[in-house]
């Protein structure tokens, strides 16, 4: 009789892949889309077996996408696979008559306090053009991975799911990741797997930050008598609620998060009891249907790197989701992200190009955990805050102020800080429309660089010749030229590079030498 032994050493598979994503939520999709866009082999490992969950559908998955995001998807041809931010573009339009005027637009709030699209000055927003993309639009979570999932299997990336990552360990050249029994080895490893990232943890992170001041809840129930509810977002002495649409309930009981970090379940009768005291009603909830906590807790990677492991989204940052900026923060990450790593994996990329991820991104997250405590701050069911809140109010009621706050909610203000004179260097370029119609972010769907030249100037043409199929050279009129004549633009659709007149081809050399790396004829 012959007695086999099963191995226990894990099943291998023998392909190595050039990068591994932990993660199959948007952040992870879209930078396998990245990644793959520049034909780097992508394989994404995803724990849920099935992709769609309750939690995602309307309106629990409804997010708002920022000026940053939509452009992104813009660029990559995706904005208009979307169909839910059609529908939803104008969700708080009004009708309106002679007799009966439409009330003011709600355009979206800082810690509650809503401010209005009539307040607001889009003057303040410079080298915005009349054929740029939208700043804000509401689109629905399970539709927007549904997207992004098609678009990065059609470009080669392969999609496992039932698969979580539990460990890993890497050498100089690669990291070996398991899943359970399985074995996959890559290049590189990205997390993209939320805040309880196991690549964090195992790859020995530090997650700095503060705790949380509440437990937020999101529900879906039926209340037998809603009119004993005010309308809209309410503050009271011992919390918060609000009644997005009828039977959809968020509310913040500021105990510190102890009922979200206890994990019981939420209950009808621990919904009821709760609303009751922050409303300050007897109203009763009839059914219970789904429902989820949240916190404030402010958390963030202090890097994004260790070796070939990199965190990206919610595994690099946490916060709380008042302004719903994680999605558009996680997003952000990967199509900066994307190129730089998928030049180092090709050897094209300068020296340092990697390191920029950190730099600019991690920047970034910060502003956005600041922006979430400060809200919370002023949230807290205290005199001090109520204090605090009346100020901010009488401020976001001003046209400064409402343009303000508005500007950084969606996104218009984000910027790196790079090297470079001119103001729109580190911004993302304007929608630039030709004569024929054709606009500068429909030229960016194959992720190459640009330099964008109005005034074909010869010597800009033979140095960016330089550089091989890296950098698209493209001149021609534009409606509006901002007064600018020429711009190098990156992959991720931000400005490196630009002159207002002659252009200094020294500084458009280093410019460009500092993101692209040349044509191996030219080297």
């Amino acid at each position: 009789m012959k007695v086999i032994h099963e191995s226990a050493e894990p099943a291998q598979d023998h392909s190595i892949y050039d990068v591994i994503i932990s993660g199959a939520g948007p952040v992870g999709l879209f930078l396998a889309c990245e990644l793959a866009l520049a034909q780097c082999s992508v394989l994404i490992l995803e724990k849920a077996e099935n992709p769609q969950s309750p939690l995602k559908q309307l309106p629990f998955g409804i997010r708002g996408l920022s000026a940053p995001t939509i452009e992104a998807l813009y660029r990559r041809g995706l904005l208009d696979e979307l169909e839910v931010p059609k529908r939803l573009k104008d969700p708080f339009g009004n009708s309106a008559s002679a007799q009966s005027p439409a009330p003011p637009r709600p355009g979206g709030h800082f810690a509650g306090i809503q401010y209005h699209y009539g307040n607001i000055d889009t003057s303040q927003w410079g080298y915005r053009l009349p054929s740029s993309t939208d700043t804000h639009l509401l689109s629905e979570l399970g539709e927007l991975e549904s997207v992004l999932a098609r678009r990065a299997e059609a470009l080669g990336a392969e999609i496992r799911r039932g698969l979580a990552v539990t460990e890993f360990h890497q050498t100089g050249d690669g990291v070996t990741v398991l899943s359970g029994d399985r074995s996959f080895k890559g290049k590189w490893l990205v997390g993209c797997d939320g805040s309880r990232s196991v690549v964090r943890k195992a790859g020995g992170f530090e997650f700095a930050g503060t705790e949380p001041e509440f437990t937020g809840y999101s529900a879906k129930v039926d209340i037998a008598d809603p009119e004993k509810l005010k309308p809209g977002r309410n503050m009271t002495p011992t919390g918060m609620y609000f009644q997005s649409q009828p039977g959809y309930l968020v509310m913040q009981d500021f105990d510190g998060g102890a009922f979200h970090h206890a994990e019981k379940p939420v209950t009808l009768e621990h919904l009821q009891e709760l609303l009751r005291r922050i409303s300050g009603t007897d109203v009763t909830i009839s059914a219970l249907h789904i429902a989820t906590t949240w916190t404030d807790r402010a958390r963030q990677a202090t890097t994004y790197r260790n070796g070939r492991v990199l965190l990206a989204g919610d595994a690099a940052h946490i916060h709380s989701p008042l302004g719903g900026q994680g999605l558009n923060l996680g997003l952000g990450d990967a199509m900066n992200l994307g190129w730089k790593l998928a030049a180092t994996i090709r050897d094209r990329a300068p020296e340092g190009l990697l390191d920029s991820y950190q730099t600019e991104r991690h920047s970034i997250g910060a502003q956005v955990l600041d922006w979430s405590r400060a809200q919370v701050v002023i949230m807290k069911p205290n005199p001090h805050a109520r204090a605090l809140n009346a100020i901010i109010r009488d401020l976001i009621n001003t046209r400064d102020g409402a343009t303000y706050i508005a500007g950084r909610v969606s996104g218009v203000f984000t910027h790196y800080n790079l090297d470079g004179s001119h103001p729109l260097t580190g911004h993302s370029v304007p929608n630039f429309e030709f004569e024929d119609g054709v606009r500068i972010g429909g030229l960016m769907h194959d992720g190459r660089g640009i330099l964008l030249d109005f005034d074909m100037n010869a010597s800009l043409k033979i140095q960016a010749g330089e550089y091989g199929d890296s950098v698209r050279y493209i001149t021609g009129s534009v409606k509006e030229r901002l007064g600018v004549s020429a711009l190098l633009i990156r992959p991720d659709g931000i400005i490196a590079w630009a002159s207002d007149k002659d252009p200094d081809c020294n500084e458009f050399q280093r410019a460009v030498a500092r993101w692209f790396e040349r044509n191996s004829l030219h080297r």
